[in-house]
């Protein structure tokens, strides 16, 4: 985490608690007339193939094979959704851009599937944006944050892989990225560095998500 966002205990539990039930599979949807009904709060993951999204949904679940992890870059090619038993939330898995050895016709249609998901969902509350703490901030990260603030739909930087970069390195990546967030009329100032290898950042991503769920 940043340095501008504390939790407390009562919070942190929170969050361990709603993970801590049966997160399931719920439905894949290649097509906005199959999206389930819009109910409770949904919160979209989104980021470069091979960012780590299915990995960080796992950890955050406790599941390790509900969202299907691969070394293919661009193998989730739908919007995924997942849900658990008593609890507000929904988790949207959206489809990794950055493949450039896709189909120019298969990126057209998971962009336009991705853009019409963001501006129609009246539940969605936040994307969840993961920039690869060893890369950094890149072109068609820049570009997707540009589709983001059209949509008009908030969005969260969380960083992962952020044990595979040096302490020092990491929080100049953070103030990077803070002063370039601030220029962007979608973003959400918190910062979330994380690892789901090592178990960084996971409380604190779930109790963030906790309160969000629950406003």
């Amino acid at each position: 985490m940043n340095d501008e966002q504390t939790y407390t205990q009562e919070d942190l539990e929170a969050g361990r608690l709603m993970f801590a039930r049966a997160w399931d599979f719920l439905t894949s949807v290649t097509d906005m007339s199959n999206l389930p009904d819009a109910a409770g709060t949904e919160i979209a993951f989104a980021g470069r193939s091979n960012v780590g999204k299915s990995s960080l949904i796992n950890a955050l679940t406790g599941r390790k094979g509900l969202a299907r992890t691969s070394s293919t870059p661009g193998r989730t090619q739908m919007l995924n959704f997942f849900i658990a038993p008593d609890t507000p939330l929904t988790i949207v898995d959206m489809p990794g851009y950055g493949y450039a050895q896709a189909p120019k016709e298969l990126v057209e249609a998971w962009t336009q599937l991705v853009f019409s998901y963001l501006r129609g969902r009246p539940n969605l509350r936040r994307v969840i944006l993961l920039i690869d703490s060893r890369h950094g901030i890149k072109k068609n990260d820049l570009e997707a944050m540009d589709l983001l603030d059209k949509a008009a739909v908030v969005y969260q930087v969380v960083l992962t892989k952020s044990d595979k970069i040096k302490p020092t390195q990491l929080a100049r990546l953070i103030s990077d990225t803070q002063a370039l967030l601030a220029k962007r009329i979608a973003a959400h100032p918190l910062i979330v560095a994380t690892s789901s290898e090592k178990n960084l950042g996971i409380d604190e991503l779930r109790a963030e998500l906790c309160l969000l769920a629950n406003q």
